[in-house]
């Protein structure tokens, strides 16, 4: 009787929420956790390990050996030939290591991996393998041969089965594996849809162990979420070597790929792209896309520098005040961050008081496509601002970096010394930052430091009085 119990225990109906791996109690028509309808599915669990049952010993396939004398060449970095790329990977590409690539639907995914595939089979002597789930191969054919992409050694499959996948590892023998994506992949004899958190779990564990066992470079593409995660179980970042997330806007030609996770490098690179006709390309050198260049000094207009993980980026902020209005003013924002803006209006008129801005409407923009989200741009945000409202143009030569507190004060920001010396680099002259930056200030541009925000308008008057000219 004891014995039936068990039995009957250990193989007892559980349910799970497909959608985010939430497991309830009963049945229910929709996930308490995510909330979406229809997504608990009924599934069948053992007994867990820890109850009772004994684990036995077996002689392991290659016994442990001293650290010192495991050599670290099969883990030598393959580079791609894509330089941005290779810079966010730390190198390129590791044999055995899964990468998972996410980003928004249409933002170049596709693309940017098609160029990689046909880099790797013309550089690296072993054959690159490219799986569709969403695509049929004369459509992935037809965007190669947009790009040029076109090499006797880059295969292209179009499966959503994982065992004809692993086909195609058998016959091709491939150096790198691209799955896009890894949601339209569904694995035999396990649970739920493709695309849900068993299914994507399952195929996932799969293409790892495959992927280490015959050191395989594979790269996973993602789907995100409406709020820009990476769709699918949280374990899925757990099991992969390096996570990417491909940003950009689909009105900007700029895109971004941000490294989150990298265990063979830095885990903040950052890598700039640029979207046009003929594909995507590399831009191993972007501040120049931020910036708008003048023939005379236009009011409303301030330079700053940004950190988009390791690399500096010289960026304008534009600002525009509207007339008086009645009721509540706009404030719009185009690549910065409303809150931010709402802040250093108040503090601009409350800490100055040369300005009025209760009353008015105020636009503010970047240039360029990107997005500035760091309370470095605060000084260059206010000083933008009340440009264009006392219709005073900022010397064409001049940045601004640092944090704006709410007494006005200016604080100091992270990286400085790389901030200036890509300001250095690219012409500008003059510099307002916080109190105590002067020491990391490279030759070639004269430091300014500012205690508040008063004391920087008084002086970014003095220098765009005395540095005439037009922009650099």
């Amino acid at each position: 009787m004891t014995t039936s119990r068990t039995a009957a225990k250990a193989a007892r109906p559980a349910f799970v929420c497909d959608a985010c791996g939430h497991q309830p109690p009963k049945w229910l028509g929709r996930c308490p956790e995510c909330g979406e309808w229809g997504s608990i599915i009924e599934s069948t669990v053992s007994t867990p390990l820890g109850s009772g049952r004994v684990v036995s010993s077996r002689m392991p396939a290659e016994p442990a050996r001293p650290i010192a004398q495991i050599s670290a060449a099969p883990a030598k970095a393959v580079p791609t030939n894509v330089g941005e790329l290779d810079r966010v990977l730390g190198g390129g590409l590791v044999p055995g290591a899964v990468v998972l690539l996410a980003g928004e639907p249409g933002v170049g995914k596709s693309t940017l991996l098609l160029d990689v595939a046909q880099q790797w089979a013309a550089g690296a002597g072993t054959p690159s393998l490219v799986v569709s789930g969403e695509e049929s191969v004369s459509q992935v054919r037809l965007r190669a041969e947009r790009l040029g992409a076109l090499h006797d050694r880059l295969y292209l499959a179009s499966e959503s089965d994982l065992s004809a996948v692993l086909g195609h590892l058998d016959a091709v023998k491939p150096g790198l594996l691209i799955v896009d994506s890894v949601q339209t992949i569904s694995a035999p004899g396990t649970e739920g849809v493709s695309g849900g958190v068993t299914q994507v779990r399952a195929v996932t564990a799969a293409l790892v162990g495959v992927a280490k066992e015959r050191g395989i470079a594979t790269v996973l593409v993602g789907h995100v979420t409406k709020d820009g995660q990476v769709a699918g179980p949280r374990v899925l970042e757990h099991l992969v070597d390096v996570v990417l997330h491909f940003e950009g806007d689909k009105h900007s030609s700029l895109r971004l790929v941000r490294g989150v996770k990298n265990r063979f490098g830095a885990a903040d690179e950052v890598g700039c792209f640029e979207m046009h006709e003929g594909g995507i390309a590399s831009l191993p050198d972007p501040s120049g896309l931020f910036l708008t260049r003048y023939n005379e000094p236009v009011p409303g207009t301030c330079v700053t520098v940004a950190m988009e993980g390791r690399r500096a980026l010289v960026t304008e902020v534009q600002a525009l005040i509207g007339a008086e209005v009645q009721g509540s003013p706009r404030r719009t924002v185009s690549g910065l961050d409303s809150a931010r803006l709402a802040m250093v209006l108040a503090v601009l008129e409350r800490r100055t008081k040369q300005l009025k801005l209760y009353n008015r409407e105020v636009f503010a923009a970047t240039v360029g496509g990107i997005r500035l989200i760091e309370p470095s741009a605060d000084l260059a945000m206010a000083l933008a601002v009340a440009s264009g409202g006392l219709d005073l143009a900022m010397a064409p030569h001049l940045v601004a970096i640092g944090e704006v507190g709410l007494t006005g004060e200016i604080r100091r920001v992270g990286a400085v010394g790389r901030r200036l010396a890509e300001a250095a680099r690219l012409g500008f002259k003059v510099a307002l930052v916080p109190p105590g930056c002067s020491p990391e200030a490279p030759r070639g541009i004269e430091v300014i430091e500012v205690s508040d925000l008063r004391s920087a308008l008084q002086s970014a008057a003095r220098a765009s009085a005395a540095h005439g000219g037009d922009r650099k």
